[in-house]
């Protein structure tokens, strides 16, 4: 990571998306005395002090010192009255301040702290724990062409980030990226169990259930080719494949899945409006 000594980067919360940040932060070659992290609960600091032997707190405002990045890692429901704990810390320092909690605006963030701060806003999703998330960024104009790189190396530490340009954006990749590891989990449970149904073990039908969906994904992520031309080489005609998508076909799938998204990204659009 293309980072000096001097960063310092300020987690508050430090939940599941905060832990997999901090670890992919160290793994690219920040220590742990460039981060710090404050969290409410005890289980949940000492948990992070003994992964990463950073220093944790419970005041929000006690590792602040001249943080370069705050990184606000905390349930979107709570979001302003942390902020307003925060504020005068945050103020003080001026930081780039990066957001991971679903639904909360840039102009949200603007209002409870200063409209005068760079903000981030992110979308990242559950696959960032193991390092491949997929991530959605937008920037508000106070944020300058460095900062955006600091942005970048921080998501990019725990999978793949994409620049938006328009924040409604974010909430259409809340909809793709966000809820979907949901999408391909539902999925494969009803394949494992259609399999089941024509006689494999449960062990043996997941197992063949997460290797089938595990090699498809890195197939596509690694070939060249569309995702049309892929699933057209598997599809012999008249063969097993097409006689299983005639009956996705049949039961209007494509309608469902686009159904589906449309009411994630409608969700997605309310969820603000509920935590302001």
């Amino acid at each position: 990571m293309n980072s000096t000594k001097d960063l310092r980067i300020r987690f508050v919360g430090a939940g599941n998306m905060a832990a997999s940040l901090i670890g992919g932060l160290l793994n690219k070659g920040l220590t742990a005395s460039q981060i710090s992290a404050s969290d409410p609960g005890l289980a949940q600091r000492d948990y992070i002090k003994d992964t990463f032997r950073i220093m944790v707190h419970e005041d929000n405002n006690a590792h602040f010192g001249m943080p370069d990045i705050v990184v606000l890692a905390v349930k979107p429901q709570v979001m302003k009255q942390v902020l307003a704990d925060v504020k005068a810390s945050i103020l003080t320092n001026e930081p780039l301040v990066i957001s991971v909690a679903a639904g909360i605006t840039t102009a949200q963030i603007e209002r409870w702290l200063s409209p005068q701060l760079s903000v981030v806003r992110t979308m990242p999703n559950t696959p960032a724990l193991i390092g491949q998330g997929a991530i959605g960024m937008f920037a508000n104009e106070q944020v300058k062409d460095a900062q955006k790189r600091m942005t970048e190396q921080i998501m990019d530490a725990v999978g793949t980030s994409v620049w938006l340009s328009k924040e409604s954006q974010v909430d259409a990749v809340t909809a793709l990226s966000g809820s979907g590891p949901a999408y391909f989990f539902m999925f494969m449970e009803h394949l494992q169990a259609a399999a089941e149904q024509l006689g494999l073990t449960a062990e043996d039908a997941a197992l063949l259930t997460k290797k089938t969906a595990v090699g498809a994904a890195l197939l596509a992520e690694r070939s060249d080719e569309s995702l049309a031309t892929l699933r057209e080489r598997v599809t012999s005609p008249n063969g097993t494949t097409a006689a299983a998508l005639d009956a996705f076909a049949r039961q209007h799938v494509d309608e469902v899945i686009n159904q589906a998204v449309q009411a994630a990204n409608e969700r997605s659009v309310t969820l603000s409006r509920e935590f302001d």
